[in-house]
């Protein structure tokens, strides 16, 4: 063994020794804002985080939801939401997140993951109702007021992929171009299925029955379903319905969206 390998050879682990500590202290002096863009590219904007503070281990920012496609109609949340970021799994390849949100989802949920997949515990989140003008006509004319409730069970995605099931709670809705207070309580549940997605709409209580299916995907998304009104509100709701689709019978119109 040559001079010159002899002393690479000693000083080969005190390298390694410096490496591993440098790039220690990069990982735990991580700002939080490094954060927010994986959080908005993840959910292909529907989930960013503004304003963030701290670091990736412990952080906090407002969250702003995005119920379309782009940023119009995005709604802030009040409060932070807060995370704490596990250290050792990172030399795994893995990230392991608890969240909380301090005032709309005090119960915190875990999130995991690596390059190629992402898991979400179940969990739920109050919203405000501001949030479903997202979704572009109808709902950003109604101007719809009311208590809005996400509730989701284990939520995995697998590259642009997504599985689990989304339920949202709308109750006591009412809208701005109606007389009619409340104008019922619904149901949406969203059942993700991979590239594809269902959508099933259902009448919990009111006077305003609205009810149908659909299917949407990164490329295209449907929806057929009925807006109708009780007999004893079917005078006070007729503007309201004509507002809402192509009347099919007397008293009824037709839910249709493509897109």
């Amino acid at each position: 063994m040559t001079y010159w390998m002899r002393r690479a050879r000693a000083v080969l682990p005190w390298l390694l020794v410096g490496a591993i500590s440098s790039g220690t202290v990069l990982l735990t002096r991580l700002p939080a804002a490094w954060i927010a863009p994986q959080f908005a590219r993840a959910t292909q904007g529907h989930v960013n985080l503004v304003d963030p503070a701290g670091s990736l281990w412990h952080g906090s920012a407002t969250l702003m939801l995005a119920a379309g496609q782009d940023a119009t109609g995005a709604t802030l949340l009040p409060g932070r939401i807060e995370w704490q970021t596990a250290f050792w799994p990172l030399f795994l390849g893995r990230v392991s997140m608890q969240m909380r949100q301090t005032e709309a989802m005090p119960d915190p949920v875990q999130v995991e993951a690596t390059l190629k997949s992402a898991t979400v515990t179940a969990g739920a989140i109050a919203v405000p109702a501001s949030l479903l003008a997202g979704l572009g006509a109808p709902f950003n004319t109604l101007d719809f007021d009311g208590n809005v409730r996400l509730a989701w069970s284990p939520w995995r995605t697998f590259g642009t992929d997504a599985f689990g099931r989304l339920t949202v709670s709308l109750t006591d809705m009412s809208s701005r171009v109606s007389l009619v207070k409340p104008l019922g309580s619904y149901e949406v549940v969203v059942q993700a299925q991979g590239a594809s997605s269902t959508l099933d709409l259902t009448t919990q209580k009111g006077p305003l029955l609205l009810n149908g299916h659909g299917t949407f995907s990164r490329a295209s998304m449907s929806f057929e379903g009925t807006a109708s009104a009780t007999p004893e509100q079917s005078d006070n709701l007729a503007g309201l319905l004509n507002l809402l689709g192509r009347p099919t019978g007397p008293g009824t119109v037709a839910l249709t969206f493509v897109h």
